[in-house]
C-alpha cells in the first residue's frame, strides 16, 4: 500500500439518506432545521476524522409525485448549506465543509464572496460544489420559463468558475500589511480589478475581500455526463459520482482522470469520491435485519416517486410492483447520467419495480454495501487499491445512527489496514486532502492548481 490514504467525506442528508430514514427511530425527524444535530453530526464526523461533510442543496423545493406521495417525504425543509457551515465552523477545528452552489442561479460576484467569507471564518476549511441546477422547482423562482438547455449551462459553468477563481485572487497574498507605525494598511499596487467580459458574464470586480488561508475555497464537482466530466478534468478538485460496479467505477475513474492533460492538470490535482451508504451490523444476520426493517418502512407511493425521472411520462401505480419494469427507455440527452446509471442497474440486476425503488431508495442510485465492518471495509479497499476510488463519499442511510456506526466500526477497520489516518495531517481542507495550495494568478510566473 505504500503511504497512500483513502479520503473520506460525509454527505449529510437531514434524516439520512433512505427514502424513509425519517420514520425510523434512529434519525432525528426535524433534522433539516435542527442546528444542534447538524453539530452532532459534524462532530461525529470530525472524530472519526473524516475530511469533509457536505450537503447537497438546490434554490428550490425537492420532491417529486403526486400529493399522496409527496406528503410522505422527509427532505422538503432543511437550511441554506453556507449559512449552516458558517454556524458549525465555530464547534469544529478539523473537518472542511463543502457547500453547494449553482452557476446558473447565482451570481458569480456574490457567490465569490460568500465562499471566501465561509473559508476566513472556518480558517481554511471551505469548499464550492460546483453544479449547474437541473431539479424542475427552481427555474420558476428566477423568472424562467424553463431552464437553460444542458450545453448552456456547462459551458455558462466554465465561464463562471473561472470569473470566481479570478475574484479570489483580488489582492495578492502579501497585500496587507497592516502595519500601525507606518499607518499603511494595504498596498494598492497588490489590488486587482478583474474586468472580466465574456459571453455570459461581465465582472468588473475587485472581490472586497483578501485571499484565504487556502488562497481558494477547495473546488469540487459532481456529476458523470459528459459536460459534467469534462468540467471536473478542467476546474475541479474532487469530484462525487455515482457508480453500483467496480468495473463502471475503474471506466470512470480512468476517463475523468485521462482528460486533465489537455487542460494541463495532472491526475492527483482531482480526487474522485464515489458515494457508498453502508447498512452496517456487527454480524452479516444483523446487517440484512436493519436493510430490510429500513425497507419496509417504504411508503409505494414514495418508492414510484423515485423512479419519476427514469420514466417521467409513465402513470407508474398502473404498474405491476412485482414484475420488472414493462419497458427500459433511453435516457434524453441533456439528462445527467444518473438516468444512465438506474436504468443500467434495473436490466443489468433484472429488478422488479418494487425491486427497483427499494435499491432507489438507498442512496437515489449510488452504492449500497450491507455487511459487517469488515464486509465494508473490503469493498471499500477494493475499488480504492484497484483505480475505482481515491476516497468515498459516506452516505448514511439513518443519521445520526449510521454515521456513528460507521466512525465507531468501519474507521478503526480501515486504520488496522493503514488505509486511513489516525490524526488529522494540516490545519485546511486542502492540506487534509493532499491538495496544493493555488498561486494567484498575478504571481510572478504564476500557474494554477486546479
Amino acid at each position: 500500500m505504500g503511504n497512500k490514504q483513502l479520503r473520506l467525506g460525509a454527505f449529510i442528508m437531514a434524516t439520512g439518506h433512505h427514502v424513509a430514514a425519517w420514520r425510523h427511530p434512529g434519525s432525528q425527524i426535524d433534522s433539516g432545521t435542527n442546528i444542534d444535530h447538524y453539530i452532532e453530526v459534524a462532530q461525529t464526523a470530525e472524530r472519526g476524522l473524516f475530511d469533509q461533510v457536505f450537503v447537497a442543496d438546490s434554490p428550490g423545493i425537492w420532491g417529486t409525485g403526486d400529493d399522496e406521495s409527496f406528503s410522505r417525504q422527509g427532505r422538503i425543509s432543511h437550511f441554506e448549506p453556507v449559512t449552516l457551515w458558517a454556524a458549525l465552523s465555530a464547534v469544529t477545528k478539523h473537518i472542511g465543509f463543502v457547500a453547494t452552489a449553482s452557476t446558473t442561479y447565482e451570481d458569480p460576484y456574490l457567490l465569490a464572496r460568500k465562499f471566501a467569507s465561509l473559508d476566513h471564518i472556518s480558517k481554511g476549511r471551505a469548499a464550492w460544489n460546483v453544479v449547474t441546477t437541473s431539479n424542475d422547482s427552481v427555474h420558476g423562482n428566477f423568472g424562467l420559463d424553463a431552464h437553460p438547455s444542458p450545453g448552456e449551462r456547462y459551458a455558462k459553468a466554465t465561464e463562471f468558475v473561472d470569473v470566481v477563481k479570478g475574484l479570489w485572487d483580488s489582492f495578492d497574498d502579501d497585500a496587507f500589511v497592516r502595519d500601525r507605525e507606518s499607518g499603511v494598511y494595504f498596498h494598492p499596487s497588490k489590488l486587482h480589478e478583474l474586468n472580466h467580459i465574456g459571453k455570459y458574464l461581465k465582472v468588473k470586480g475587485p472581490l472586497n475581500l483578501e485571499r484565504s488561508r487556502q488562497g481558494h475555497p477547495v473546488i469540487v464537482q459532481a456529476g458523470s455526463s459528459e459536460d459534467g466530466k469534462e468540467l471536473a478534468a478542467a476546474t475541479a478538485e474532487a469530484i462525487f459520482t455515482a457508480w453500483t460496479s467496480l468495473g463502471e467505477a475503474q471506466a470512470f475513474y480512468k476517463d475523468v482522470k485521462d482528460r486533465m492533460a489537455k487542460y494541463g492538470r495532472r491526475p492527483e490535482q482531482l480526487l474522485v469520491l464515489p458515494g457508498i451508504s453502508p447498512v452496517i451490523g456487527r454480524t452479516e444476520e444483523e446487517a440484512q435485519a436493519k436493510w430490510a426493517e429500513l425497507q419496509a418502512l417504504i411508503h409505494p407511493s414514495v418508492g414510484l416517486s423515485t423512479l419519476v425521472p427514469y420514466w417521467p411520462d409513465e402513470d407508474l401505480h398502473r404498474w405491476n410492483l412485482d414484475a420488472p419494469p414493462p419497458y427500459y427507455p433511453e435516457p434524453p440527452k441533456g439528462i445527467n447520467s444518473r438516468a444512465h446509471v438506474v436504468i443500467e442497474l434495473a436490466r443489468r440486476e433484472r429488478f422488479t419495480v418494487r425491486q427497483l425503488y427499494e435499491y432507489l431508495a438507498g442512496a437515489r442510485g449510488h452504492w449500497v454495501v450491507i455487511g459487517t465492518p469488515q464486509t465494508i471495509a473490503d469493498r471499500m479497499q477494493e475499488w480504492f487499491e484497484n483505480g475505482a476510488a481515491d476516497g468515498f463519499n459516506v452516505m448514511p442511510p439513518v443519521l445520526p445512527a449510521s454515521l456513528n456506526e460507521f466512525v465507531d466500526l468501519v474507521v478503526p477497520e480501515l486504520q488496522r489496514r493503514g488505509l486511513f489516518r489516525t490524526a488529522y495531517e494540516g490545519t485546511t481542507l486542502r492540506e487534509n486532502l493532499g491538495l496544493e495550495r493555488p498561486v494567484s494568478r498575478h504571481a510572478s510566473g504564476a500557474r494554477l492548481a486546479a
